[in-house]
């Protein structure tokens, strides 16, 4: 395996890393998720099934960037954090299964998710659709990619045409809250669209397959590489009054749509309840 010298960590030569990575580690979700299913030894419960690839994948994404970068700290959803403290280093933050349950259903919607963040600025990430192959990158400055296609984001520029995307936690009080303002935001919207993984949404509202969208409740490892994307493909990535995105409030929108949707979540405080 080539070694990555401590010096060589441009935006590209991150990226690079990431989407090989990023790949052998979809492989091995989907040949886990096809194993548990014709092999009934493998399959305790179907939360086994879930936890036992969330771990195994994100300990090869782990020791992948271990070989490769010894110095690098990383914010993993599994295991938690190794990070380093020097000024310059880089830290990996990975989501290995983005879209759990989209991946116990057999949903083709979960992805594995990989950013490269430098003094605590995320410069290069990628997201791959585990399930299909579909692939977004970007670079910090470099732009948003899909199959060669720079993605630019989508041109409606009413609220009453939007077609929104968002997801909602697992705690009842919360999804309480959140099926409120759903019920009161619907009827300003073309329609609502709740597919299950934060990176991909992010993804497809960089591509302009949805038109906007936002949660409450994102850890950084479910919005670090898709937030990246959609920021490169022109969309403002933001939380609520000023408030950086995160856990929250994540609001991601063209700017046409932006102020619009921003207004209509703080009217109905979108980012409240528990």
């Amino acid at each position: 395996m080539v070694t990555v010298e401590t010096g060589a960590s441009t935006p590209d030569v991150l990226l690079g890393m990431a989407v090989r990575i990023a790949r052998e580690a979809a492989a091995t979700a989907r040949r886990m998720r096809a194993e548990a299913i014709t092999d009934v030894r493998t399959k305790s419960t179907d939360t086994d099934v879930v936890t036992a690839a969330d771990r195994a994948v994100e300990r090869q994404v782990v020791d992948a960037l271990a070989a490769e970068r010894p110095q690098d700290g990383v914010l993993g959803e599994e295991y938690g954090t190794s990070a380093t403290a020097s000024a310059g280093a880089v830290r990996w933050i990975l989501d290995p299964i983005d879209g759990t349950v989209n991946y116990l259903y057999g949903l083709p919607l979960y992805a594995v998710s990989l950013a490269a963040e430098v003094d605590g600025v995320v410069v290069a990430g990628v997201v791959c659709n585990a399930a299909t192959g579909d692939e977004w990158t970007a670079t910090l400055g470099g732009g948003a990619w899909r199959d060669g296609r720079r993605l630019s984001g989508s041109v409606r520029t009413g609220l009453d045409q939007t077609l929104l995307g968002t997801g909602f936690g697992y705690d009842p009080a919360r999804r309480a809250h959140q099926g409120a303002v759903l019920a009161a935001l619907i009827t300003r919207v073309r329609d609502i669209r709740r597919l299950g993984a934060a990176s991909i949404d992010l993804c497809l509202a960089a591509e302009g397959a949805l038109d906007a969208y936002f949660e409450k409740g994102l850890n950084p490892w479910d919005h670090a590489a898709g937030g990246l994307i959609a920021a490169e493909a022109g969309l403002r990535v933001s939380g609520l009054d000023g408030a950086a995105a995160g856990v929250d409030m994540l609001v991601a929108a063209p700017p046409a749509l932006f102020d619009a949707l921003h207004d209509a979540l703080v009217e109905l405080d979108a980012a409240g309840g528990p």
